[in-house]
């Protein structure tokens, strides 16, 4: 067996076979109060891969919040190689006001890589990125969508990249989406340090989604078993097989108006299918919202309000867009078996 080295973050040294709590601090408030990340490092005595996972980077995203919580309190979190470094909030002060920006109002994952000497968004982000990122070859950073929207379980990554193609399948969500770098976010910054990393979207801003969290609980012991990190368990419920969308657009509201759904998430549509209507709210007029292609609902407004204009409908492009509702019924019947799709307890 070849033993991991000591692995530096801050000031802090952990060694093989330890588990660490510590605390990283990131800038001092005007109120002269210390605002730290919270930081948990896991290391087995054997080496291997070093992975973070992390959420938060926008406040008021929560699901990831309590997926690395269940990650890191579940029985079966034993390592058996490499190190896991959880980050369950990076951006600490929007959680604390359920904010997606920082004290400064940038967003956070727009302002990597960040400088040790610029704004206080800048600082944290260079901080995570050298103290956290760059020490790792692999990452799962967890999302939502913003608020007042709702995203279905999604790998967003760059699949052209063999590795990274492989772990998101690997994550076991029915879609994934190729997604290209956006300037300033994590996902370019870890590109450019050579740290591979899956992007996990699922559910809304500021609310707990069930089904979220246990398919991202679930998708975080898949990647960590497919890279030898813990134990592969032993398959008892059908396996999902995701569907690569290589192209998706959002529909955006043709008036301003008071919204009918007639499409949910998830849903598979055809080019010229009423997806909602935008209505008057004194009766005058009522704006249908056409399908410009078929495809998957893979996100949506939930507010039943929209100005002209506003993105409304986020439709992605299948081969085959029936598998991908196939796989979303089974995702449900193998991650919510007590639960029916109304919500309620059985």
């Amino acid at each position: 067996m070849v033993k991991a080295a000591p692995l530096k973050i801050g000031d802090h040294v952990i060694e093989p076979g330890t588990r660490t709590k510590l605390q990283l601090s990131a800038a001092r408030l005007y109120t002269d109060t210390d605002m730290s990340i919270p930081v948990e490092v896991i290391r087995a005595k054997k080496e291997g891969p070093t992975v973070f996972i992390s959420a938060a980077i926008h406040g008021d995203e929560l699901n990831g919040i309590e997926i690395v919580r269940r990650v890191l309190d579940s029985p079966s979190f034993k390592l058996i190689a490499g190190t896991v470094i959880a980050v369950p909030m990076v951006n600490v002060y929007g959680m604390l006001m359920q904010s997606r920006y920082m004290p400064d109002r940038r967003d956070l994952n727009r302002s990597f890589p960040g400088s040790p000497n610029g704004s206080l968004t800048s600082r944290l982000a260079h901080m995570f990125l050298s103290e956290i990122v760059s020490k790792c070859d692999y990452g799962i950073d967890l999302h939502t969508g913003a608020i007042h929207r709702s995203n279905l379980p999604q790998i967003r990554a760059n699949l052209k990249d063999p590795k990274t193609a492989e772990l998101a399948h690997a994550f076991g969500v029915p879609v994934l989406l190729n997604s290209d770098l956006r300037d300033g976010s994590l996902r370019q910054a870890a590109d450019e340090s050579g740290t591979k990393i899956l992007l996990y979207e699922a559910g809304e801003a500021l609310r707990f989604d069930e089904l979220s969290i246990r398919a991202g609980v679930k998708g975080i012991f898949n990647v960590l078993a497919s890279l030898g990190v813990v134990s592969k368990r032993r398959r008892s419920l059908p396996k999902i097989e995701p569907l690569v969308a290589y192209k998706s657009s959002w529909l955006r509201a043709p008036e301003s108006g008071i919204v009918r759904d007639r499409k949910s998430l998830g849903d598979y549509v055809k080019r010229g299918d009423v997806l909602a209507d935008v209505c008057s709210p004194t009766g005058t007029y009522s704006e249908p919202l056409l399908a410009n292609r078929s495809g998957i609902i893979i996100g949506k407004q939930n507010i039943p309000l929209v100005q002209e204009g506003d993105a409304m409908f986020h439709i992605a492009l299948f081969d085959d867009p029936k598998d991908v509702v196939d796989n979303m019924d089974q995702l449900q019947e193998n991650l919510m078996p007590d639960i029916d799709p109304q919500g309620m307890v059985v």
